[in-house]
């Protein structure tokens, strides 16, 4: 059976009534395998949905341990289902609200560091989150959820590819 996991992708309108000002958040993940890269690396916060676990359950839940805070309170919008190049399935719910980046206080996972070493060492499940624009987000995240951006975009009105998601084509 084939990996699945399940997010929330928060977004936040800074400038009321303008649909270009959106920001999502998104986390980078933790470790050494992943710090010295960082474009197309960022990711919606998720993790693995548990047997019989539901997926809205378990994106919320994988929020909070990920995150060290609590996901905002808020209509959860589902933007569908995503396959990375891994064959991993992606899930993710959209919603409307806040967090300081500050506040964020990540959990940890325990790895074997060197591969192959049979030494464990305790990482950091993502080493920041940060808000980015729609066009920043483009560049920042894994190119297997970008559709959620699309998704997201679509949810709130927005005109594909237009002036808030994409920079305009040459």
């Amino acid at each position: 059976m084939s990996r699945r996991s399940a997010g929330l992708l928060v977004y936040r309108q800074p400038v009321p009534d303008r649909l270009a000002g959106i920001q999502v958040l998104l986390a980078h993940p933790g470790g050494p395998l992943w710090s010295r890269r960082d474009h197309g690396w960022w990711s919606v916060p998720k993790g693995e949905i548990g047997p019989g676990e539901e997926p809205l359950d378990a994106a919320e839940r994988e929020f909070s341990e990920e995150l060290g805070v609590p996901p905002p309170a808020g209509v959860r919008s589902f933007l569908g289902e995503v396959v990375q190049a891994g064959g991993k399935h992606v899930l993710a719910y959209a919603v409307e609200g806040d967090l300081d980046p500050a506040a964020v206080v990540p959990g940890t996972v325990d790895i074997e560091w060197p591969p192959r070493s049979g030494r464990t060492l305790s990482i950091p499940e993502v080493d920041r989150v940060e808000w980015f624009s729609l066009v920043e987000a483009r560049d920042r995240l894994l190119g297997g959820q970008l559709p959620f951006l699309d998704r997201l975009e679509q949810l709130l009105g927005m005109a594909a590819g237009g002036a808030a998601g994409r920079p305009p084509a040459r």
